[in-house]
């Protein structure tokens, strides 16, 4: 269903954002010279938390060490990765408050537009709903139950999405 996919676009994307946690998704979206291909980050190595602050990225093959903190460093992420030649560790600093007040308005930001694709994905189905008893395929009963249906749904999505919101806020101004 749309509104599925719009929620777990919403989740994937505020899972990028950092908090000053160390959470293995923040690399999620890193891709590694591997061989001449680019390939996620989590195909070539394991990746850990060994510290709330502290990411631990161990590569199956000594040799992309390099070619796993270039492309840290290439990142949006602002990390910097060291390693000892076999992990590669990645502090987490603390973010500062005026950070912190940034990053939760720009999860308001995307909340707010996953609440406006779910109300767009509505108005599509309504509008389809209202074509089809238009044209006969469906009674008036049935358009009725269809869109209260259709409602239920949207204030169940856009309900996910204020407690997604809610929670990524609070880990955010969590210090």
């Amino acid at each position: 269903m749309r509104m599925r996919k719009s929620l777990e676009a919403i989740q994937s994307e505020m899972a990028k954002i950092r908090t000053g946690k160390a959470t293995t998704s923040l690399l999620d979206m890193i891709k590694v010279n591997y061989y001449g291909s680019q390939v996620p980050l989590k195909q070539v190595a394991n990746i850990t938390v060994p510290e709330p602050r502290l990411l631990s990225v161990q590569p199956w093959e000594k040799n992309l060490i390099p070619e796993i903190e270039k492309a840290i460093l290439k990142s949006d992420l602002g990390l910097n990765p060291s390693n000892d030649g076999k992990t590669i560790r990645i502090p987490f600093p603390q973010l500062t408050e005026e950070r912190r007040k940034e990053l939760v308005k720009l999860v308001k930001k995307m909340a707010e537009e996953g609440r406006i694709a779910v109300r767009n994905i509505r108005r599509d189905v309504n509008e389809h709903i209202k074509k089809a008893q238009k044209n006969h395929e469906l009674t008036e009963d049935q358009e009725h139950d269809e869109l209260d249906e259709i409602q239920k749904l949207t204030d169940e999505y856009i309900e996910k999405i204020v407690k997604i919101l809610a929670e990524k806020e609070k880990e955010i101004m969590e210090v």
